[in-house]
C-alpha cells in the first residue's frame, strides 16, 4: 500500500487516507501477507456494562444504539514480512453506527512513533484488514479510515488496571470487574469473539477521547481486556 506523506509529518492528508477512493468498503482488497501478533488488546466503549457484542458476536445492537470506542493493542511479540513488531503499541479510535457485524465502522489509527517505516506500513496493512488473516474482516466492516498517524502511544498494564495515553487525544483508563473470587476478575471464556476466546470484563475509570471532531467520555462505561494471538492467512 503506497502512501504519500505530508513533508515533515506523519498525519495523512485527506487525499491520501488509506481508503479515500473506495466509497464501498466491500471493494477494498486483501493482499494476504505473512504476519503475526501476540499480546493484549483492551478497550473502552460507550455501552453500559457489559457490552452485548461479545456474546452476540456483534449481532445485538450496542446498548446506546451506536458504539464509540478506543482500543489499545500492546504487541509483546510479532512480525510483518520479517520486520519485527516486538514491543510496539497501537491505538485505535472507532465509531460504529449500529450493530458491530453490520459494518460502517469509521476508524483512526495511532501507530507507535518507535516503529520503523516498514513496521508502520505493516501495522496499517494489518489494521486496515488488507494483510488478511485475523483482521481481514476489517475490509468488510470498516467503511472509512479517517486518519493514520505516528504518535507517542503509551500503554499501562499494571495489575487490574489498564491505560492508553496518546497525548491529549486519548486518555483512557479501565479496571477489571471484581468477581466472587477476589483473586480473579469477571471473565467470559470460550467465546467465538473475533478478538479472542477469553474476555475479561472491565469498566472505564476515566476515559476521554478528543480528536477528529469527536469528544467522548467513557467513564463508568463497558470495557474489555483480551489476550490476542493473531496471524496472517495460512499459506
Amino acid at each position: 500500500m503506497a502512501i504519500t506523506r505530508v513533508p515533515g509529518a506523519d498525519r495523512l492528508p485527506i487525499s491520501q487516507r488509506i481508503d479515500q477512493r473506495l466509497g464501498n468498503p466491500r471493494r477494498r482488497r486483501m493482499a494476504p501477507t505473512d504476519w503475526a501478533i501476540k499480546g493484549e488488546l483492551f478497550m473502552n466503549c460507550s455501552c453500559t456494562v457489559f457490552c452485548p457484542c461479545v456474546v452476540s458476536l456483534g449481532a445485538h445492537p450496542p446498548t446506546e444504539g451506536h458504539c464509540h470506542a478506543w482500543m489499545a493493542i500492546a504487541i509483546d511479540s510479532g512480525h510483518y514480512e520479517g520486520e519485527s513488531l516486538d514491543g510496539l503499541n497501537v491505538g485505535l479510535m472507532v465509531e460504529i453506527p449500529g450493530r458491530m457485524a453490520e459494518g460502517g465502522w469509521k476508524v483512526a489509527a495511532y501507530v507507535d512513533e518507535r516503529a520503523s517505516g516498514r513496521a508502520y506500513q505493516g501495522l496499517l496493512q494489518i489494521f486496515s484488514g488488507a494483510a488478511g488473516g485475523t483482521t481481514g474482516l476489517f475490509t468488510m466492516l470498516v467503511s472509512d479510515i479517517v486518519g493514520a498517524e505516528r504518535e507517542k502511544v503509551e500503554i499501562l498494564r499494571e495489575g487490574r488496571r489498564r491505560g492508553l495515553y496518546i497525548g491529549r487525544k486519548i486518555q483512557g483508563e479501565i479496571e477489571m470487574l471484581d468477581g466472587a473470587d477476589p483473586e480473579n476478575p469477571v471473565m467470559i471464556r470460550n467465546s467465538s469473539y473475533w478478538m479472542g476466546p477469553d474476555i475479561i470484563a472491565a469498566r472505564g475509570v476515566k476515559s476521554k477521547v478528543r480528536d477528529y471532531g469527536r469528544i467522548w467520555d467513557f467513564g463508568g462505561k463497558s470495557a474489555e481486556i483480551c489476550p490476542i494471538d493473531w496471524k496472517g492467512p495460512k499459506p
